[in-house]
Parts: structure tokens; C-alpha cells; sequence
């Protein structure tokens, strides 16, 4: 900010300048990477060290640790300090790459590491990057060791880059602390784990029925999947629907929220009310119809008496097998699992339909955040503008669909290869790429090289509808399953469905001290009304003691925490 102060009224026109050219990022001949122009004229560089042409003149170096997930694939003898990714942002960017240390990511590995670091009081790398535990992002931001990123990131990020920021500026509520942006959001595909329903198409045909949009007939088709034999087999060995609520009611696949979301409700998250607050959607009072909905639905057979005790892959089986008939769940589904329903039972089909309306015509279910996690910055790190020189040209080139840079994979002959007559392999042709398809975008920094959250979906959508490709981003995406395309169209067109999770703060004091409990009273109560072995009207006392029992504290806490992001 000081360095801000000391600017002369020439070096401010020059940042005026500037927003000329870092529009252009997403377009023009700047290579991603343009504000080097405020050197002309002798003024103060934008950069810490040279610049031009879009790289740094002398190599810069971030230093960083990685975790090493399952999905992480190496060949050619590379490993994560030494790859195609690293020679890339030496050779493109001038940046040099070093890792402190690597882990695998099994049994928390990287989480325990960076915890330890903090325990023994040693000096963090330049840049973290973490997905997931909102807990360990917090206690490294109040290590005192990285910076205000906001501030960076308002300085140096790309317009493409801020642009796919903007598409929900709540990202960056989980790294509030007074008032700065105490880390970068890692964006993540919006409504990639939003669910839709499957239904077997085949037993439709054969009971002629149509697919339900209503609770009414929602239920007259469960009632013939349960008990008019719609497997033919003679026996009376089907299930209406797949769900599995060992974990949570409210899941990513084999998901049941949407149930409760019929009624106005979305258990197990956080929920926003007209007023503005944000109540634990567990305990709310449109929760006791749809628990009353779910016992009739258990005792009617509908739903396997098993579910309870499934977790949300477990409960997929039946689908799978061709023993029932329904399942909600995402848009990718189409790839895995349930391909395996036309393996294990020749002849079967399934369609993706939009989810029904409950009584009173309410539509509900979970929605998919679009931040899985953050990038701290170092406040000791020397070329802290070097991060997001990485990152721009990846939002410019590697997001971006206008950009050809990319077209047709990060890197030829990892996660692409070209044939004889310029035919491109992917993973699907992995037999024709040497060595094998390895998908090198997962080393970058932020774990799937840049993404703007509303992008894929929005263009699958759009070719669902039958438009052509108009670029090479799009027609990657056009070769996908038909069903899948036509399932993420589905996703798009219900999106004012959507409930989304409120609380993305770090657990509050009563929830690390409280939250077990409650959470096992939670599952408790709740399978004991699904499974009508207590009356619905237990539901009552459970809310009753939720909130004795600690409830009452965690709701002020996390208002407390969302009033101060809102300021």
C-alpha cells in the first residue's frame, strides 16, 4: 500500500494504462500477460523482476510443497519437481518451480505436514495451495505468515481471471479476516455435482408411464416399479428408488435431498432465510412433512430397507444391478456408474429427467460450490506477482475458450497426441499415445490448471440444444456422451433449484467442541423416523435438544461469521 502511496501522478496514468491492456489478456496478441507495457516510458514496472513478452527475462522461483493424489500420473521418467508442467512455466512464464517437499495425499498425508510445519513454527513456501478442510486454511492464514492476496490479486490478476472470480464473489468469504482477502480462491466447475434424476427408460416403456414432474406421480410410478415385476423376472425382488443416507441425507450421489428440498428443506448445510440469516436446515420445520414422506415411502417397499446403511456408492448397486428403478444423482453419472446398468443387464436403459416438484410445487436440491479450496501467498515471498503470471495465462489460454493455445490439450504426447492425418487421441485412445494418457494438468499449482466456474456446464447446455461447435473448446466438449450432454442441460435448466451452502467459514468454537454430538444425535433421530421406529413427532424434541445441546451457540457463531463477511 506504502508503495501505492509513492506513486507519481505519471505512474498513476500509467496504471489507467494498464486496464487497457490487461483486457486485452483474454484476446489480443499480449500472450496473457500485457502490463509490462507500464515500463514504457521509464515508469515504474508493474513486475519484480524484468519482463517481456508475456515471461520473465531472468527466471523467477515460487517455492511450494504438493500432495500427490491417485489421479496424479506420471511417464517419461518425470516426477512432480521435473515434468512437462515445470519446463513449461520455465520456458512460456520464466518461472522456476521448486518444491519443498511432496506427500501423498492418502490418509490426509499433506494436511498432517502443513499442521506440523505450523506445530514446529518453520517457514512456509512462497505459495500453498489446499483444497478442502476449511479448518487448516484458517490456522495457516492466523500463522501470521501470508499475506493480504486480495490486494495482490485486484493488482495483478488478468481480466479473465477476475471475470471467473466475479461469477460469485462469495468465494472469498472463507478468507475474510477484517476486512483483506487473506487467499485466492481455487475455482471448481459450477453445478458439476448437482444432482439429476435417472430413471430407467425401458420399465417406463414396458408399464406405460411417463416420467413424473410431480410428487403425485412421482409415487404412481414408484408404486409400479415396487410391485408390478418390472424386471419380468416373476418375483417380487425390485426397489423404486436408490438412496443412501449412512453418511448424510443430503449427498453427492445416491442423494436423497432433493426429497426434503420438495418440501422446502435441505438437511445437513446451512441455509439462508428471507431475513437474511442462516439457519442449520436439519432442524427447520419443512423437514418433519418430507421425514413423514420418507417413513411412508420406507414402509411402501420404495425404497430399500437397506439405505440407511449404504453409503452413496453402496446404494448405486441396485440401480446398477437392474433392482430398481430411480436414482439422483450428477450429470456425470452417465459415465460412471451407471453404464454398468447395460452391462449387468442387456436390453436396459436409462434417461436423465429434471426433478420433481413437490405439494406445494417446490423444487430443491443442493448445489455444487464453485471454491474447493485457497492459495496463500507467502507475505515474505519475493516475487509475489509471479503467481499470478502463472495463473493469468492459464485463466487466459487454458479457461478461456477463445484461446487456441490449448486446443487441444495441455501437452502432446501426455493428455493428447496427433495421428498421421492431424486426428486427435485422448484418453479414450490412450492405446495410441506413447506411453499412455496422463492428464499433466494436474500438476499445476491449483491442481486443474484454471477454471471459470459457469463455462462448461453453460456450453454443454447450449449444445444439448443442438448448436454446432463454434470453437475448439466446444467441440472437445461435444464429443462427450449424448446422454451426458442432455443430463447437463437438465442440471442448467433447474438451477433456480438450487440451495446452496451458506457456512464456508472454518468450524466455530461450539462446532469443534459440540458438533460430534449433535451430529450423532442428528442421524440418530432422524434414520430411527425414516425407518418408523419412532414417531414423526420426535422430531420435535430432536430440535428441541439440537438446540439445547449446542445449537443455539453454533447458529450465533456462524451469523456472527456471516455478518462479518458482509461488511
Amino acid at each position: 500500500m506504502a508503495k501505492k502511496m509513492k506513486r507519481s501522478m505519471m505512474a498513476l496514468l500509467s496504471t489507467v494504462l494498464l486496464s487497457g491492456a490487461l483486457a486485452g489478456c483474454s484476446g489480443n496478441n499480449n500472450n496473457g500477460n500485457s502490463p509490462e507495457s507500464a515500463n514504457a516510458g521509464g515508469e515504474e514496472s508493474l513486475y519484480s523482476a524484468p519482463f517481456e513478452n508475456g515471461k520473465y527475462t531472468e527466471p523467477v522461483t515460487i517455492t511450494t510443497v504438493f500432495p500427490i493424489s491417485s489421479n496424479v500420473k506420471f511417464k517419461n521418467g518425470e516426477n512432480i519437481e521435473n515434468n512437462v508442467h515445470t519446463k513449461w512455466a520455465k520456458e512460456t512464464l520464466g518461472i522456476d518451480i521448486k518444491y519443498l517437499w511432496t506427500v501423498s495425499e492418502q490418509n490426509n498425508a499433506y494436511e498432517t505436514k502443513l499442521r506440523l510445519m505450523l506445530t514446529a513454527g518453520e517457514k512456509m513456501p512462497d505459495i500453498v495451495a489446499f483444497r478442502g478442510n476449511n479448518a487448516l486454511i484458517a490456522d495457516l492464514v492466523d500463522s501470521g505468515q501470508f499475506t493480504d492476496a486480495g490486494e495482490l490479486f485486484d493488482k495483478y490478476a488478468s481480466e479473465t481471471y477476475k471475470k471467473a472470480m466475479e461469477e460469485d464473489p462469495s468465494v472469498w468469504n472463507p478468507l475474510i479476516r477484517d476486512g483483506k482477502r487473506m487467499g485466492v480462491p481455487i475455482l471448481e466447475n459450477a453445478y458439476n455435482n448437482d444432482p439429476v434424476m435417472y430413471i430407467r427408460e425401458d420399465w417406463l416403456k414396458k408399464l406405460n408411464l411417463k416420467a413424473p414432474t410431480t410428487i403425485d406421480e412421482l409415487e404412481n410410478v414408484m408404486n409400479a416399479f415396487t410391485t408390478q415385476d418390472p424386471d419380468g423376472n416373476g418375483q417380487n425382488d425390485t426397489t423404486a428408488l436408490s438412496v443412501g443416507f449412512k453418511n448424510n441425507l443430503n449427498t453427492w450421489m445416491s442423494d436423497s435431498g432433493w426429497i426434503f428440498g420438495m418440501f422446502g428443506a435441505m438437511p445437513n448445510q446451512w441455509n439462508k432465510t428471507a431475513d437474511n440469516k442462516l439457519v442449520y436446515g436439519s432442524v427447520q420445520p419443512e423437514m418433519k412433512p418430507a421425514l413423514a414422506k420418507m417413513q411412508e415411502w420406507m414402509e411402501k417397499g420404495y425404497i430399500s430397507s437397506e439405505a440407511g446403511l449404504y453409503d452413496e456408492t453402496k446404494a448405486t448397486e441396485a440401480f446398477t444391478a437392474g433392482k430398481s428403478g430411480i436414482i439422483v444423482g450428477p450429470y456425470w453419472m452417465t459415465g460412471w456408474p451407471l453404464p454398468d446398468l447395460k452391462a449387468n443387464v442387456p436390453g436396459a436403459e436409462f434417461k436423465a429427467y429434471p426433478l420433481p416438484a413437490g405439494p406445494d410445487g417446490k423444487v430443491g436440491r443442493h448445489g455444487t460450490p464453485i471454491s474447493s479450496g485457497a492459495v496463500l501467498i507467502n507475505k515474505d515471498m519475493k516475487h509475489k506477482d509471479a503467481f499470478f503470471v502463472y495463473q493469468n495465462y492459464l485463466f487466459d489460454h487454458w479457461a478461456n475458450p477463445e484461446s487456441t493455445t490449448f486446443a487441444n490439450g495441455f501437452a502432446k504426447g501426455y493428455d493428447y497426441d496427433l495421428g498421421p492425418n492431424g486426428e486427435v487421441y485422448r484418453e479414450q485412445q490412450s492405446d495410441q499415445i506413447p506411453g499412455g494418457w496422463v492428464d499433466a494438468i494436474r500438476y499445476t499449482l491449483t491442481f486443474d490448471g484454471a477454471i471459470i466456474p459457469n463455462m462448461m456446464m453453460n456450453t454443454l447446455a447450449k449444445l444439448a440444444t443442438g448448436a454446432e461447435p463454434t470453437n475448439q473448446y466446444e467441440k472437445n466438449l461435444s464429443e462427450r456422451l449424448p446422454e451426458q450432454i442432455q443430463a447437463a442441460k437438465i442440471v442448467v435448466d433447474q438451477k433456480d433449484a438450487v440451495m446452496p451452502e451458506m457456512f464456508t467459514g472454518a468450524p466455530t468454537e461450539t462446532q469443534l467442541s459440540r458438533g460430534d454430538i449433535l451430529s450423532k444425535l442428528e442421524k440418530e433421530v432422524l434414520n430411527k423416523i425414516i425407518y418408523n421406529k419412532a414417531p414423526i413427532d420426535e422430531f420435535d424434541q430432536f430440535v428441541e435438544r439440537w438446540y439445547s445441546s449446542g445449537g443455539d451457540q453454533i447458529t450465533e457463531e456462524v451469523n456472527a461469521w456471516y455478518e462479518s463477511v458482509q461488511q
